[in-house]
């Protein structure tokens, strides 16, 4: 349970963002993109999932792929940072199966890029907040 300042009960935080991630992939699955969309989605339980091995992609791989691509995320001031957020899309759609597609690197460069800015504003709108 999460206690919010005022005394009353909430969801807890983590729920809240797996919900904000889920819908930033169903908002940004209907996208277009050379004859199809940016990603393929079977609808609003397979975001929830794929939100959810998003997060876990993120929380215990992305940080690897981090530390050992240092030396070319200072070389190209931080854009290298693209490449990784794309290659954890492919992961993330490569471990869901049919249920979650995207089309191709480019495409996932594009798609994390809007997913970025898609779940930023709904954070920022839902919450309130920047996070």
């Amino acid at each position: 349970m999460a206690y919010h300042s005022n005394g009353q009960v909430g969801m807890p935080e983590w729920v809240i963002k797996w919900l904000i991630n889920a819908l930033a992939l169903l908002i940004v699955s209907y996208v277009p993109y050379r004859g199809g969309t940016l990603l393929e989605i079977d609808g609003a339980g397979a975001a929830l999932i794929a939100a959810m091995v998003l997060g876990i992609v993120n929380t215990f791989i992305r940080p690897i792929f981090m530390m050992f691509s240092l030396p070319l995320r200072i070389l190209s001031l931080g854009l290298f940072t693209l490449v990784i957020n794309a290659l954890m899309l492919c992961m993330g759609s490569w471990l869901m199966g049919n249920a979650f597609n995207i089309p191709g690197f480019w495409a996932a460069i594009i798609a994390s890029l809007l997913l970025s800015l898609v779940s930023s504003a709904l954070n920022h709108l839902i919450r309130g907040d920047s996070r």
